[in-house]
């Protein structure tokens, strides 16, 4: 393999971020004051990266924390990532002055009512994913939103993982070319606690996990025409924790997603393959190290094309980091009008309506 710097053309995308924050005359960045912002729900599988949030010191100020669960908020009680801070209710959160966004992490199968409260109340909003079973509470959720110009920004948290944002980048360039297929993965091993949770979504393993790599499929090859989904059972329980959909878009191009929690090893296996005419991109594993933001990414080509050989080479990318930290900094830009949100409510919709689909799920519900 060859090893292939990862180019400041190719970085773009990755230090985006770092781009958009006000500098003052004398180089130093602008002193802001912090967003304050406060978190709704502990029952969301990642509801603990309010524990990045609370490192950004010099973005946020997290007010407190709303459990209305009392099962729900003695077990959060526990976990080290809430330790020290301010217990409310959710209207109690909801009406602290000044506070302008909330973090909604409710467990995934109806987020959206909280989600509402919260931009009824004229509150920006961080909607962990899935967005819930109901497309029409999701296109309601997104009107208001609109009409009262607050930011709903969906934590799918491959969007900032540098190798995708390379990926991404690459595509828009056409550094590989015309892309006509794409394969995905997302596995893991699990034992029979997690398949009883699993158990209680319509879509099994598919509705958790698919809607990350939906995201990539609607980025990198836009609205496809027709989802086919196949969810299966591996074991007796009676749990879907084997899923495929395929994507058919225009022009015989095709995307195939993948989700399992019957897979050995499967942290290692998550990947993402993007092929076009003149070269493949693969990221494997999506994260490394855990999950860690930052993927292993290799580029095959053709020809010499963008700077690079031809041939299958290793592109570098940068130190890793904590998977959340880039997207609650992406937030803050956002919300303090630094950038514009890189993916729009039209975005967010279609892809919450192809994971529906590809779960098997109802559209109308």
């Amino acid at each position: 393999m060859k090893q292939t710097p990862f180019s400041r053309r190719a970085f773009l995308a990755a230090s985006v971020l770092a781009a958009a924050l006000p500098v003052a005359a004398d180089g130093i960045s602008a002193k802001r004051p912090r967003i304050k912002i406060g978190q709704i729900g502990t029952g969301n599988q990642h509801a603990n990266k309010i524990g990045t949030l609370r490192k950004l010191t010099d973005l946020f100020e997290v007010v407190g924390i709303a459990e209305d669960d009392p099962a729900l908020r003695a077990k959060a009680l526990k976990s080290t990532c809430y330790k020290g801070l301010t217990w409310m209710s959710s209207d109690e959160l909801l009406a602290v002055p000044g506070l302008q966004a909330v973090g909604v992490e409710t467990e995934e199968h109806a987020p959206i009512p909280t989600a509402l409260r919260c931009i009824r109340a004229g509150k920006h909003i961080h909607l962990d994913k899935p967005c819930g079973e109901s497309l029409p509470q999701f296109r309601q959720l997104l009107d208001e939103a609109k009409a009262k110009r607050l930011t709903v920004q969906v934590g799918y948290m491959y969007r900032n993982n540098p190798a995708v944002q390379f990926c991404i980048k690459a595509v828009k360039d056409g550094l590989i070319g015309s892309v006509f297929d794409l394969d995905a993965s997302m596995g893991r091993y699990d034992g029979d606690a997690y398949r009883k949770l699993i158990k209680t979504y319509k879509g099994g393993i598919h509705y958790i996990l698919a809607c990350h790599l939906i995201d990539l499929v609607v980025t990198l090859m836009g609205k496809p025409e027709n989802i086919r989904p196949f969810l299966r059972r591996t074991r007796s329980d009676g749990v879907l924790d084997n899923g495929l959909a395929v994507f058919e878009f225009s022009r015989d191009r095709l995307a195939t997603i993948r989700t399992s929690i019957t897979e050995a090893q499967g942290f290692q296996r998550r990947h993402l393959t993007v092929m076009g005419d003149k070269g493949t991109i693969i990221i494997q594993p999506l994260e490394s190290k855990g999950n860690m933001s930052g993927g292993i990414l290799k580029l095959a080509l053709e020809e010499d094309r963008g700077g690079f050989k031809k041939g299958v080479q290793n592109v570098e990318m940068p130190p890793l980091k904590d998977r959340y930290e880039d997207q609650w900094r992406e937030f803050a830009a956002i919300l303090n009008g630094e950038m514009i949100n890189p993916y729009t409510c039209e975005h967010d919709y279609i892809v919450h309506k192809c994971h529906l689909e590809a779960c098997g799920m109802p559209l109308d519900a």
